[in-house]
């Protein structure tokens, strides 16, 4: 038999990956592929930039994190006349300590990403929406 652990085990390791994180995580979307791990190196160019609300996720609930809040920003200089996204990385407040990170994709891409995008071809200026994002801890 598979290991496994309860509902409430999994809502408490969703809630400590927000908690690690930090009330005032940064988002940052790049183009091309992610790094091989979050300790390795930013890749790509960055297209957008969130400073995200102070409780930017919601409370675990059945063992899943969805994005709480409206994550908003505008296109970098560096995305130029429209560079489409490829992966995020979701920062501590100090915007250099990476957490998380995953792929990107606009809302009719198959298949879509770890986190959805209203548009994911970005323009400096250009205003960015986060339209979906979330995550299921394992062991169900």
């Amino acid at each position: 038999m598979a290991n496994q652990v309860s509902v409430a085990v999994r809502n408490a390791r969703a809630d400590a990956v927000e908690a690690t994180i930090g009330a005032s995580a940064v988002l940052k979307i790049f183009s091309g592929a992610p790094p091989e791990n979050v300790a390795a190196a930013d890749s790509g160019t960055v297209l957008a930039v969130f400073n995200l609300p102070s409780d930017w996720m919601a409370a675990a609930s059945g063992g899943a994190k969805a994005k709480s809040g409206t994550w908003q920003t505008t296109g970098t200089e560096a995305a130029g006349a429209g560079t489409n996204a490829g992966h995020y990385r979701i920062y501590e407040s100090n915007g250099t300590t990476c957490h998380k990170q995953g792929t990107c994709s606009g809302p009719t891409d198959d298949p879509l990403g770890d986190m959805i995008l209203n548009n994911k071809n970005i323009a400096e200026g250009q205003e960015v929406t986060v339209s979906s994002y979330g995550w299921t801890e394992p062991n169900a």
